[in-house]
């Protein structure tokens, strides 16, 4: 086994931990010159632009596997996708492309995921969290500070600007609460954004406005990313939100305001989440595991029932509950932080049992 191969892990969390140290220059992340402004609301972008100093050989990347390995592999059709985030309906599977902001799409149960909405299209030129909520379809931003709301085919109701500061911001994750109203996290800003429902579901004319600061976060560390994957708790009266440099899990209470640690060991490197009832699934990208987390009755608590990976685990950043099975995203996301060559040259996403 080569000096590379046995050194992988290693260079992925390096890899991983210079999104916390190079958060400025990565808010400040322009494309190449080569990208242009060709009509309004609509933007062409180099679909690659983190290869150009990576080799796109792929290298032999190992990682440990759980006792069942009854993974399923879906493809992505783009030799360049960096799937950060994911997220289903009744109808399809989305993940979107945090290097160029193109979302894909397939019909549940299909092996391949096809372009949807392109890169750069209506400003979106990253993408991180996804959801859904009824007949829309939200984006996030990353980077670059914005947020977007579509329709299921594609047409764009509303985009977002987190508020202008001198603060970096990483737009990341989003949850959608029992009233419909959309709560959104930040990881360089120790704030929460709420859309309210109303607008998520107005008619889809494109209308552009800022993101609201609906609630602030305890503990938030700076040039460290903090809050992250974010859901709605089971009883729909709180928000469960997870920090990727600490490990913690908070519940904020919807109705006060109220924010409180919930007892767990820490889970670091905590990137998206998903709930199935009191069970939270939780990827953490660095060790490429799933930890399955129960929490008790009143959410005070959380026990960690066990951590898995999978064969082909590669920077698990996105999880969502599809029927009775798990979703995940095999970001690469060294290559796109860290130039790191390629692991495999077709990304994937992995399904897999929940159980």
């Amino acid at each position: 086994m080569s000096t590379r191969t046995t050194s992988r892990r290693a260079i992925r969390r390096r890899a991983l931990v210079a999104l916390t140290t190079m958060s400025a220059a990565l808010a400040a992340f322009t494309f190449p010159a080569s990208a242009t402004t060709v009509a309004a609301g609509t933007t062409t972008v180099d679909q690659c632009p983190y290869l150009h100093n990576a080799a796109h050989t792929a290298v032999t990347h190992t990682v440990a596997t759980a006792a069942h390995t009854d993974a399923r592999t879906i493809t992505i059709d783009d030799p360049c996708a960096y799937p950060e985030s994911i997220a289903a309906d009744n109808d399809y599977i989305y993940t979107g492309n945090i290097s160029n902001g193109t979302i894909y799409r397939g019909r549940i149960g299909a092996k391949t995921l096809e372009p949807f909405l392109p890169g750069g299209q209506d400003g979106r030129a990253q993408a991180t969290g996804i959801k859904t909520t009824g007949d829309r379809l939200l984006v996030a931003g990353a980077f670059k500070g914005n947020f977007f709301v579509y329709t299921k085919t594609g047409k764009l109701v509303s985009s977002y600007s987190v508020p202008t500061s001198t603060e970096p911001t990483l737009v990341n994750d989003a949850a959608v609460a029992a009233n419909g109203d959309v709560y959104i996290t930040d990881s360089f800003r120790a704030v929460v954004y709420r859309i309210p429902a109303a607008e998520v579901h107005a008619p889809a004319t494109g209308v552009h406005r800022i993101l609201q600061v609906a609630y602030h976060l305890p503990d938030y560390v700076p040039g460290q990313s903090n809050g992250n994957g974010i859901v709605t708790s089971p009883d729909g009266k709180s928000l469960i939100i997870g920090y990727w440099s600490s490990g913690a899990l908070y519940r904020l209470t919807l109705a006060t305001g109220e924010i409180r640690k919930v007892a767990h060991p820490p889970l670091h490197s905590a990137d998206g989440i998903a709930r199935r009832g009191n069970t939270l699934y939780i990827a953490r990208s660095v060790d490429n595991t799933i930890a399955t987390v129960r929490l008790s009755g009143d959410g005070t608590r959380g026990t960690v029932v066990s951590e898995r990976t999978y064969p082909g685990a590669d920077t698990t950043t996105g999880i969502a509950v599809v029927g009775n099975r798990l979703v995940v995203t095999n970001s690469q996301m060294d290559t796109f932080l860290y130039h790191d060559p390629l692991t495999r040259s077709v990304f994937t996403l992995a399904s897999l049992p929940a159980n």
